[in-house]
């Protein structure tokens, strides 16, 4: 599995909806909105490099209101915590 985040510039006046349209992608497992120089970071987890070229080159940088992006692919992983424990408000579901 290949782990690749991605930061996004967007246009300020569609944020919520680039993070909707990027969150529909295949690939794209989970896009937060962040303070800072980006306003976007979209987490993509892949099997094969071309999937992520699709997902990142061919689709998520075409959605209307991304003016730029920058990606960093993991090497390793070093916590195999869950996330949504991690991320939790203590809310039973």
């Amino acid at each position: 599995m290949i782990t690749a985040f991605v930061l996004i510039q967007t246009d300020s006046a569609r944020i919520p909806e680039c993070a909707e349209e990027i969150s529909e992608i295949d690939g794209i497992s989970e896009v937060y909105s962040v303070t800072g120089e980006y306003d976007l970071i979209a987490i993509a987890r892949v099997q094969r490099h071309e999937d992520l070229a699709d997902a990142i080159a061919n689709r998520l940088s075409k959605v209307d209101g991304v003016i730029g992006t920058t990606t960093q692919i993991a090497f390793r992983a070093y916590s195999q915590h869950d996330l949504d424990a991690a991320f939790s408000l203590g809310f039973d579901s």
